[in-house]
């Protein structure tokens, strides 16, 4: 049975998640990739914020606490009153944000993140330091996850381009599995060393 979570998510909910754990998810979160992710480590979190940018700031401190970070390049449609809709929001190759992750999520306080593929040892680390999980989507199924996007809230740095942009969504019943917790389970370590040694069994004959 699916465990519901609507945004802000606590880091008790949280800590009470284990790896292999179904979610649905609901409430406002953000789509962040590589250039969103490399933005704000070393404009927000290395170095002073630029006047230019703390009003963004201060709205990602307020809003991602609490909230969830989706590793996803959209394909979107303007409406005629301006708005935007989500055509489709399948999740992207999460280890590109391995440098950063980490520190988005000690720093703005997110409690997840989703993406396809898992992560490494440093946002490992920084889930069970800072209590957040690490949320696998199903590749293959943009449009359907698209469906669980009931609103484009907002959307910032639309300059880095459509896919790079941040955008602020409203989503609901939103279906991931925990495939990383805060107790330092991963399953994708356990998939790769199970790979390996029945690569290293058929070598070996």
């Amino acid at each position: 049975m699916a465990t519901k979570l609507t945004v802000p998510i606590s880091e008790e909910q949280i800590r009470a998640l284990k790896v292999g754990d179904q979610v649905l998810l609901s409430g406002v979160i953000f789509t962040g990739r590589d250039a969103a992710h490399k933005y704000m480590v070393e404009s927000f979190i290395k170095g002073p914020c630029p006047d230019s940018e703390k009003k963004l700031y201060d709205m990602l401190k307020k809003e991602l606490a609490g909230s969830v970070i989706y590793h996803c390049g959209p394909v979107v449609k303007k409406r005629p009153d301006g708005k935007y809709d989500f055509v489709a929001a399948g999740p992207t190759t999460s280890i590109r944000e391995e440098p950063y992750q980490a520190d988005v999520i000690g720093h703005f306080g997110v409690r997840g993140v989703i993406g396809k593929g898992g992560m490494r040892e440093k946002t490992l680390e920084g889930c069970r330091r800072h209590g957040a999980v690490y949320l696998h989507a199903i590749g293959g199924a943009a449009t359907l996850i698209a469906e669980t996007v009931k609103e484009v809230v907002d959307v910032y740095k639309l300059d880095f381009g459509v896919p790079e942009a941040f955008w602020k969504i409203r989503v609901v019943d939103f279906p991931c599995v925990v495939t990383m917790d805060t107790h330092g389970q991963s399953l994708h370590d356990r998939v790769e060393a199970e790979s390996k040694r029945k690569l290293e069994a058929l070598l070996a004959r």
